[in-house]
């Protein structure tokens, strides 16, 4: 039936949004690693309209998507035209369907916009219901899938190769039906990105982009840098948020206590940001699959935060560094092995600390 097909924008109320984004131009704009949307609808058919930005007409790095039906993935690809229609789903006959869009790879190189759905639904299109829990995931090229899908260490970094849903945190989120977001930039760190000169990196540094939609080289409508515009962060209020970062900063510190102290002074400061704008979350601070050298000083940031500020709402978490047995992804990063079993220790810590 033609009156069927309906014409929807990507917000509220007719889709949950996951992670940060930001509408603009009647687009709903996506930068970080891991955000998208989800919607149900009881029908035949269903399109899904994407915009690109300046970097899609580029040779590398383009912005990477994953389009999921009923949690089975229909489309991945990487964005390299300015407008493209997908069909995500197309059937004879009525059926329930859930569809999720998810940005695959991170921030820093591209973004992406949904500009349009499009079903055949005689009800339209509906959110997903709201989980009970919610985290918030802060981290590095670890938590943004750097080089998962490409297991030869000596290759380098790839947009093509990243995904995000192989990687310890949004597994850690499927697992224990948790809504998600996450703020994670490969390279970046809470003193220094990751340096081979013994020269800190500053301008890599995730506190500097915390209250930011998003840090990316890419504009939305080619117009907006998302780095120029302020997070809400009452629109998505996390019950935890799991930091993990210093694998960068290590590239730097090395084993000089003044700048590992500095990190741990630094952290300090970045734990007192990220309870400013989330006053009850609980706060588990990680460290470890790439080393875990700087971890005692994640400990003693979250002991002279607590000794400075009298928050007892913190912990910290060491994880399982990655072993040669279980593979590396690109660049020595974590393999799929390594990722699952970091979420599997991540995921038994946060059922103990938060009684999930």
């Amino acid at each position: 039936m033609a009156e069927a097909v309906r014409d929807f924008q990507a917000i509220d109320p007719y889709v949950k949004i996951i992670g940060r984004s930001y509408y603009y131009n009647e687009v709903l704009w996506l930068a970080l690693s891991g955000s998208g949307v989800e919607f149900s609808f009881y029908g035949k058919k269903a399109e899904i309209t994407v915009k690109g930005d300046h970097i899609a007409s580029s040779h590398t790095n383009q912005a990477r998507i994953g389009i999921y039906v009923n949690g089975k993935r229909v489309i991945d690809d990487l964005v390299k035209q300015s407008l493209k229609t997908y069909t995500v789903f197309e059937s004879d006959t009525d059926e329930n369907v859930t569809v999720r869009f998810i940005k695959l790879s991170e921030a820093a190189m591209s973004t992406v916009g949904i500009e349009g759905i499009t079903v055949d639904a005689t009800r339209g299109i509906k959110p997903t219901p709201v989980n009970v829990h919610k985290i918030e995931f802060i981290g590095d090229s670890i938590t943004c899938g750097y080089g998962v899908d490409d297991e030869n260490e000596l290759h380098p970094f790839s947009t093509a190769t990243e995904d995000v849903t192989k990687a310890y945190a949004y597994q850690t989120a499927q697992e224990l039906q948790a809504d998600y977001s996450m703020v994670s930039y490969s390279g970046y760190g809470i003193i220094t990105g990751y340096t081979e000169n013994d020269q800190k990196l500053t301008t890599h540094l995730v506190p500097d982009y915390y209250e930011k939609v998003g840090k990316s080289e890419g504009r939305f409508d080619n117009i907006l840098e998302p780095q120029s515009i302020s997070w809400g962060f009452n629109e998505f209020v996390p019950d935890l948020i799991v930091i993990n970062l210093g694998t960068n900063d290590d590239s730097y510190a090395k084993d000089d206590v003044d700048r590992q102290a500095e990190y741990a002074s630094r952290y300090v400061e970045f734990l007192k940001l990220v309870r400013q704008n989330n006053s009850h979350a609980v706060l588990l601070c990680t460290l470890g699959i790439m080393g875990d050298r700087l971890y005692p000083y994640v400990e003693q940031a979250v002991s002279d935060y607590t000794q400075e500020t009298g928050d007892t709402n913190i912990a910290a978490m060491r994880f399982e560094g990655q072993l040669e047995a279980d593979g590396y992804a690109a660049d020595w990063h974590p393999s799929k092995v390594t990722h699952h079993k970091a979420a599997k220790k991540l995921v038994a810590q946060i059922k103990e600390l938060m009684k999930w």
